[in-house]
């Protein structure tokens, strides 16, 4: 990457980069061509190039905060010879238009891309093949056999998403090459598909690339650790502050004794370890805040990246309640700009994270002043200042030990340690927690809100109404919680449509009865779909004690008179998972039963109540005496 000390190319617009043709077929070889502008980047109001396509490598700009230049490289010298300049023709077409009719790819899908590409490129050149011409179908065919036998990545198999991609790179070579000078001739598969050679169907598809839930157990456990430590970390930056005093005043001294004066220091102050530990401690910190933040919010990890300090603020309705506010930037969707709704809690957790974060966010202003003192068009300058004011921030130890955004990899290593130091197996990553954040969103409407019932009170509301109070909120996250009511919805619908399972309520009656005729279910072209319809048309919610079908929930049964759920009501559905709500109940209601104070019509009350326990028991397989029939 150009660092700024050659001279630069200016101007007030990118236009020669807008202006360039979409392939280079028409451009003579040599300066013509690498004069081309790949990648640029703004600095200080002014447009300067990055990459042009005579580099050896091309650095592709636009990539979040938490990828790190190196990982989004295209280093054409790792290119077998002879394919050097094919890939560059192919690449660079690929940056302009897109392949096969699709949009143009972002910097991380063009970086896999390439190395996709670069497999099979590797592949035909040890078979002697030099040219692309020279790429038959049988070739690609047997390049297909190859990967889907041991998959050429350290000799494993690959998951379907992977082989399908590794396959279709072989398409995507020949699409591009016929804007090249040397187009391959015939289509590796023309009556074929990548995804029908990979098995990589759309069922398939979603199945393996289904986010995994974190379980309810697990949540719990990492969310109060996570909050433990949110909770003590004032104690613990307050004696890193004290650390560094001692390493002010100690600076010209051997750095092992110095750590040994922070040791000393630590125990007077009553911390139980030394400075080693210490700086664990600090570490855990960051990552309880990511856990904090990114389950109270639901934000993609890049999203967070984007976090500055000054990010939150709050935010009252007509009623004089309360709302927290976080802003950051996505790109996923295109959206720029965006704010996130958040509980009090987030609000501390990003309140200690911009605590912690102020030394490391120090460490990078001196490093833009010192680029400013060598040379003020340095663009190591511009990279460095899309760091500025991030507070999910480190050292990265691989890169010259610069302050920068957190990497995923990075981040995820940290989640995984935290989790194991909480005792679980679990194998924690960034991306399930947005998941979790919409499960738990998407469960609080069915009145089954375990964790957290307090922190997500905004979603009780009716999410138009959520979103009337701030149109920049991120939409997306909206409609991948009603993904998850969806999923709930089928779940428990597929219950309700098994034959073997017990139901009671006037509603579950009437689910019996229907389930029993094969003429309704004939109408269906599976039971899947059977299952899908009727979720997607039936209104459901739990009200603890049932599952209620009614528009709306203004039925006395929801609250006042829990039983009447189970007296026939035609929008109730009572299973098994209710069971114990009506033993309960029916414990209750026997002591109750002999009870002086409550007077003919109390009694008279408790001996229905009992009545419609018992039936509901009865009907759903239960044991009044609390033993399973």
């Amino acid at each position: 990457m150009n660092t700024g000390t050659q001279p630069l190319a200016e101007t007030e617009f990118p236009a020669i980069l807008l202006g360039q043709p979409s392939d280079v077929r028409r451009l003579l070889q040599g300066p013509q061509r690498d004069a081309l502008i790949i990648s640029m980047r703004k600095t200080k109001g002014i447009w300067r190039i990055v990459s042009r396509y005579g580099d050896d490598i091309w650095f592709p700009t636009g990539a979040t905060t938490n990828v790190h230049p190196s990982d989004i490289k295209l280093d054409f010298t790792t290119i077998p010879a002879p394919f050097h300049a094919p890939l560059k023709e192919m690449i660079y077409r690929y940056m302009r238009k897109g392949c096969g009719g699709g949009k143009r790819p972002g910097a991380a899908t063009l970086a896999r891309g390439f190395r996709e590409m670069r497999y099979f490129l590797r592949h035909v050149h040890t078979l002697g093949i030099t040219t692309l011409s020279g790429v038959s179908p049988l070739v690609c065919s047997n390049y297909v056999h190859l990967v889907k036998s041991r998959g050429i990545r350290d000799d494993k198999r690959l998951g379907l998403g992977s082989l399908y991609k590794r396959i279709k790179a072989v398409s995507d070579i020949y699409e591009l090459s016929q804007y090249t000078d040397c187009p391959m001739p015939e289509h590796p598969w023309p009556d074929s598909s990548a995804d029908h050679l990979s098995g990589y169907s759309r069922s398939k598809q979603n199945a393996e690339s289904k986010t995994p839930l974190i379980p309810d157990d697990v949540f719990g456990s990492i969310f109060q650790a996570a909050w433990n430590v949110v909770q003590d970390a004032p104690r613990l930056l307050g004696l890193r502050d004290e650390m560094q005093l001692i390493a002010d005043a100690n600076h010209d001294l051997n750095p092992n004794y110095v750590a040994q004066l922070k040791t000393e220091a630590l125990g007077k102050l009553g911390f139980e370890g030394n400075y080693t530990q210490l700086k664990k401690k600090l570490i855990d910190i960051r990552t309880a805040c990511y856990i904090v933040v990114a389950s109270l919010s639901g934000c993609r990890n890049h999203e967070l990246a984007n976090v500055h300090s000054d990010s939150h603020y709050s935010s009252e309705d007509d009623d004089g309640e309360q709302y927290w506010w976080m802003r950051s930037k996505s790109t996923k969707t295109f959206a720029g700009e965006t704010e996130w709704m958040v509980p009090d809690a987030a609000v501390v957790a990003l309140r200690v994270l911009a605590r912690w974060a102020t030394p490391y966010q120090d460490m990078l202003r001196k490093e833009i002043e010192g680029y400013g003192k060598q040379n003020p068009d340095d663009l190591r300058r511009a990279q460095a200042e899309d760091h500025l004011n991030a507070m999910f921030v480190g050292l990265d130890k691989r890169h010259g030990n610069l302050i920068r955004t957190l990497g995923l990899r990075a981040l995820n290593n940290d989640l995984k340690s935290f989790g194991k130091s909480c005792g679980l197996n679990w194998p924690l990553a960034s991306h399930q927690f947005r998941r979790k954040f919409a499960n738990y969103a998407a469960r609080s409407q069915f009145g089954d809100l375990r964790y957290l019932k307090e922190h997500f009170k905004h979603w009780s509301m009716d999410m138009t109404l959520s979103y009337a109070l701030n149109e920049s909120q991120e939409m997306a996250l909206y409609l991948e919680i009603q993904d998850e009511v969806d999923e709930i919805k089928e779940n428990v619908v597929g219950t309700w449509l098994t034959e073997s399972e017990p139901l009671a309520g006037g509603y579950g009656d009437c689910i019996i009865d229907w389930r029993s005729r094969s003429e309704n279910i004939g109408l269906f072209k599976s039971h899947a779909a059977m299952v899908r319809s009727i979720a997607l048309s039936t209104p459901i919610r739990s009200n603890g004690h049932a599952w209620c079908t009614a528009d709306d929930n203004l039925c006395v049964g929801n609250d006042l008179d829990r039983t009447r759920c189970g007296d026939g009501c035609s929008n109730a559905v009572i299973g098994r998972q209710h069971a114990a709500i009506y033993q309960g109940l029916y414990i209750q209601l026997k002591e109750l039963e002999t009870a002086d104070d409550i007077g003919p019509g109390g009694r008279e009350r408790v001996k229905r109540d009992l009545d419609r326990c018992t039936i509901v028991l009865g009907k759903i397989g239960h044991d009044v005496q609390g033993s399973a029939s």
